[in-house]
């Protein structure tokens, strides 16, 4: 692959580190580069002391997808967006799901990709009748360059941005995309440091302190998925430490995502989670003092639905990605009209 910087991005976020280094300030690693070599991520080179993007004008994915597929159910919901990737990721999940192109990077060393303009995207995005540009598939921080120049002009033309991610930000990067950024879905894959070293090859801590920075000082819509991967993370203790962390650290109006695992990528011999084991983290959530729960990866699952947490009264029924009915009005319950939290409830449905 050809690297002359006349074809390369310069990147955003990171400083000299002296003798032609630098110090990446993109995601929690921080990596200090030296002059000719990559970061964690491997699309981020240095090159003569200055810090490039290597996968900036190379978009490997671009679908029109339901919002409810991010997942964000209390977010525009019903509404089409417009979902992009790059190669690449900082993490390196033994059971990733896209790991064709999060992982080809690190694996093959190739950044294949379509040249696309970030005003081609947001124009497809509107012509595709949607209301949003998703940075998903793979983790969208490490294609910031990309997704700040189509998030900026995509708020021009009245759409709103969300992010993907597995919530390694940097306070400075969370920075960066205020102004910008509507909308994100955290992994928050595990909770002990143990399964993120051992399963993700990264530390817990970060991503506790990325959905408490959020939930605190941005006005960022948050929702939260956790991947229940059998005999891994789905102990009483982990489910309670999660659903806890998320009531009280970030807000009980926070909806929590518990995903069936399916066997991907290095864990394909792993058993598909068990439906009474999703049921009792929703369970486990309610307890927590968390009020909205949902099961994912199950279609057809009545944890799917989005209830009062005040009266029970089903709001949204849904079936798989699919609104059936939608009865908020006016972002409350029509039943008891407590207030329902999240934004543009009414939606499409």
């Amino acid at each position: 692959m050809s690297e002359g910087k006349e074809k390369l991005k310069r990147a955003v976020l990171w400083d000299e580190a002296g003798d032609k280094k630098v110090r990446c300030k993109l995601c929690s690693f921080r990596c200090v580069i030296s002059d000719g070599k990559l970061g964690h991520c491997r699309v981020r080179k240095n090159i003569g002391g200055v810090l490039y993007s290597l996968n900036y004008n190379k978009v490997c994915s671009a679908n029109v997808d339901p919002i409810e597929k991010k997942p964000l159910f209390h977010f525009q919901p019903g509404s089409k967006s417009f979902s992009i990737a790059t190669v690449g990721c900082n993490f390196h999940c033994m059971f990733c799901q896209n790991w064709q192109i999060s992982q080809a990077a690190l694996e093959t060393g190739q950044i294949e990709g379509e040249t696309i303009s970030p005003q081609q995207i947001v124009d497809a995005a509107v012509r595709s009748g949607c209301k949003s540009i998703a940075y998903t598939y793979t983790e969208p921080t490490i294609f910031m360059e990309l997704a700040e120049e189509c998030g900026r002009l995509a708020k021009q033309q009245g759409l709103a941005n969300i992010f993907v991610s597995n919530g390694y930000q940097t306070p400075e990067a969370l920075e960066f995309c205020q102004g910008w950024l509507d909308a994100i879905n955290v992994d928050l894959k595990g909770f002990t440091e143990e399964y993120y070293r051992n399963l993700c090859e990264a530390k817990l801590q970060p991503v506790l302190d990325t959905i408490k920075y959020i939930a605190k000082k941005t006005k960022i819509w948050m929702e939260i998925t956790t991947l229940i991967v059998p005999g891994e993370n789905d102990s009483d203790e982990d489910l309670k430490g999660i659903a806890e962390f998320i009531a009280k650290e970030a807000s009980p109006d926070v909806p929590w995502h518990v995903s069936r695992f399916y066997p991907q990528y290095k864990m394909d011999e792993k058993d598909v989670t068990p439906t009474a084991i999703l049921e009792r983290a929703y369970k486990i959530g309610k307890e927590a003092g968390l009020r909205y729960i949902y099961v994912g990866n199950v279609p057809g699952s009545k944890y799917e639905n989005t209830f009062c947490y005040n009266c029970g009264e089903e709001l949204i029924a849904r079936v798989g990605y699919r609104i059936s009915a939608n009865k908020i009005k006016d972002s409350s319950c029509p039943k008891c009209k407590v207030k329902i939290a999240g934004f543009d409830l009414a939606g499409q449905g």
